[in-house]
């Protein structure tokens, strides 16, 4: 996807100071942490983990000694403080894995006037919020190529230094991994890229088994098409230059494609059974959370046979 750029427009300039390198992340990572921090708070009060007696290694409670049940179930330490026999329960854990995969290539760094924040700053927020609600139910989130999962409360500094000393380069889509068969992944980007690289990275990260969602994260300008007049529109990813003479002219046949494009994307997660949503930068982060975090409560009902324990 190009932006625009006509008499040195604030999209353009936006794209120059905030093209991907550490430093402007760096700069603006503490403002999108606090922020996914404050979303991941309202919504987690209605937000309940699984948590229940079963095998584990966690303590869960105590409770009475059952007739018939084997001796050696009872916890003879805190019986000896009573009158009652008690069983020591541990937590029942279902540790889900999730993997969360922010797009951070310099096209993501786009942000027009209608916007709250740069798809960029959108993607992270709502990774970094994600992954909090994650882990405060006893799931396990990692980002492909730069964490393995963890359940550790201190995630998102961990996911943020990731991040920041991250070398690598800034992919528009997942690098190829095998996830477990019962994973979950989210993938947030402006999906851009031609649909047979989408086609190819779905094939892969599915041959496992494993469910997922995209979500094409895009700015209102690039659903809308507001532009009119003469305009140079800029390759963030190539360099490569086009100028429209009329540019108000191109707008039918560019929601068109973009349209047409999608629908390709929704044929294609259609087929795996995986979710495909679109977000604008102009609507609420906390919107987009809660989609997610609804998707994914649905794939684990749905999967009655979800592993017991830590495996990945």
């Amino acid at each position: 996807m190009a932006e625009a750029a006509e008499r040195a427009p604030p999209e353009v300039l936006a794209l120059r100071r905030a093209d991907g390198e550490s430093r402007s992340l760096a700069a603006s990572l503490p403002r999108l942490m606090l922020e996914a921090r404050r979303i991941a708070a309202n919504v987690i009060h209605g937000v309940h983990g699984r948590r229940r007696a079963g095998a584990g290694e966690s303590f869960w409670q105590y409770r009475r000694f059952v007739s018939g049940e084997p001796s050696q179930n009872v916890d003879w330490r805190r019986s000896a403080r009573d009158d009652h026999l008690y069983v020591r329960e541990q937590e029942w854990e279902a540790a889900h894995t999730v993997w969360l995969w922010p797009d951070r290539s310099t096209s993501m760094a786009f942000a027009s006037k209608a916007a709250r924040d740069s798809k960029l700053e959108r993607a992270l927020i709502v990774c970094f919020a994600l992954a909090e609600l994650l882990v405060a139910g006893g799931e396990r989130v990692g980002v492909p190529g730069l964490m393995n999962p963890t359940s550790n409360s201190n995630l998102i500094d961990k996911m943020a230094q990731a991040m920041l000393h991250d070398t690598g380069t800034r992919a528009s889509l997942p690098p190829s991994f095998v996830p477990a068969a019962l994973a979950e992944i989210v993938v947030l980007s402006d999906f851009w890229s031609p649909i047979a690289d989408i086609k190819t990275m779905l094939a892969g990260l599915s041959a496992s088994g494993a469910h997922g969602t995209l979500v094409q994260v895009v700015d209102p300008a690039e659903e809308s098409f507001p532009y009119s007049g003469r305009v140079e529109f800029v390759d963030p990813e190539g360099g490569e230059m086009i100028t429209a003479g009329r540019a108000e002219k191109w707008a039918q046949d560019y929601v068109a494609r973009v349209a047409a494009h999608r629908d390709q994307i929704r044929a294609e997660t259609g087929k795996l059974d995986w979710l495909f949503s679109t977000h604008t930068t102009s609507r609420s982060a906390a919107e987009l959370l809660l989609f997610l975090h609804a998707g994914m409560t649905v794939t684990k009902n749905s999967h009655p046979g979800v592993k017991v324990g830590r495996g990945a």
